[in-house]
């Protein structure tokens, strides 16, 4: 990086600043604050975009900055020394202390970036969560991964091991990038990376990555009603709960889409239906001839597709006169039955048997008193009398 400075006595500078330099925005601040008399005039700038400084060729920023270089070089018409007065050398030596000493502690610290914050794959694929070391001066930082799930962080990979659920399918890539290989619907979740940096001023630095694996919906279960009458309501249903992200719904009459507004289109203009495609319910609130036929429906989502078989549903009418005829018929049977109950009663053929002589039970014996049956009285007589 190189700026260079025209001073108002005739006199230039040009600052080279090689990566790991303050912000370019923030060399103009600093020599107003330090009353350099010098009108700034930006020649050239290798390495670094910022937006406030009066500039429009600009290159995109650098990474991990290692080092920091301030060159002083000074060019005049007729003269060939750097400074001209003591004054712009005091003034010029405190504005060098200021960027090296920003730059020296913006070096001794641990930062942290990732390429991609909300990675999202296919279940069974290869993800990766990115974590960069933008800058550290520590050799040998401690890295860690941490899966956070309902709010509660485990661990898959600390002490140089992967662990967990990401065991044995799971690697880490140098510097501290996590590599899965064999994505499943349980690695959605919040992965947190952490590295720890004894030696550097600032050491400690964590960065939150949200992955998302998507996962192909099921054939669903599709219920139609195999026939409904003219005029009545009818309710389709669609259901599959293995797709993630959640599933979305179709249904499609004779193979092709029914809208979510019937009056969006002429095939379905006299229908009268609601669409519910997150929860994949067809309801007619009135059916008519033209809602038969063959329905199905497609549950889909980021990952795919499927689709039920088509099933036939059909419409008929309502015979109203042969209902009217066959409830008159079971009304007449009803009442023949019960005026013939009601002349089997009087005839008798409902009441019990007479009771016979032989059928007479024999009272209780009293106390000293017997009683013998004679067979032609047909009833019983005093055998012996007592005495009070």
């Amino acid at each position: 990086m190189s700026t260079g400075l025209s001073g108002s006595h005739g006199t230039s500078w040009r600052l080279e600043v090689r990566p790991g330099a303050p912000s370019v925005s923030q060399f103009p601040a600093l020599m107003r604050n330090l009353k350099i008399p010098a009108t700034f005039i930006l020649i050239g700038v290798s390495g670094h975009h910022d937006p406030t400084f009066p500039s429009r060729s600009l290159s995109p920023s650098l990474s991990s900055p290692k080092l920091l270089r301030l060159l002083c070089a000074c060019t005049a018409s007729r003269t060939e020394h750097c400074i001209d007065t003591k004054m712009a050398k005091t003034r010029l030596a405190c504005l060098l202390t200021l960027l090296s000493t920003h730059c020296y502690f913006s070096v001794l610290a641990v930062v942290l970036k990732t390429s991609e914050e909300s990675p999202s794959t296919d279940e069974f694929n290869r993800v990766e969560l990115s974590c960069l070391i933008e800058s550290i001066t520590t050799l040998h930082p401690r890295i860690e991964w941490k899966k956070i799930t309902n709010n509660k962080p485990s661990y898959v990979y600390f002490d140089r091991r992967i662990s967990g659920d990401l065991e044995n399918r799971a690697v880490i890539r140098e510097p501290a990038t996590l590599v899965i290989t064999n994505a499943t619907r349980s690695d959605t979740a919040k992965y947190r990376c952490e590295v720890t940096a004894a030696e550097d001023n600032k050491s400690f630095d964590e960065i939150v990555i949200d992955l998302v694996v998507r996962v192909k919906p099921v054939v669903p279960k599709c219920s139609v009603p195999k026939s409904v009458p003219f005029g009545k309501l009818a309710e389709l249903s669609c259901v599959e709960e293995e797709g993630f992200p959640k599933s979305q719904y179709q249904w499609f009459k004779n193979s092709e889409e029914i809208p979510e507004d019937p009056k969006s289109s002429p095939k379905f203009l006299n229908s009268s239906y609601t669409l519910n495609t997150g929860t994949g319910t067809l309801r007619f609130t009135s059916v008519i001839k033209e809602d038969a036929g063959e329905y199905y429906c497609r549950a889909k989502n980021d990952a795919g597709h499927a689709q039920c078989a088509p099933q036939k549903m059909e419409v008929y009418d309502i015979d109203i006169v042969g209902i009217v005829l066959g409830v008159l018929v079971v009304v007449i049977v009803l009442l023949c039955i019960t005026v013939g109950i009601c002349c089997a009663y009087k005839q008798g053929y409902f009441s019990g048997q007479k009771q016979t002589g032989n059928n007479y039970k024999v009272p209780a014996k009293g106390d000293g008193v017997d009683y013998v049956r004679t067979e032609d009285e047909g009833d019983f007589r005093h055998k012996s009398s007592f005495v009070i």
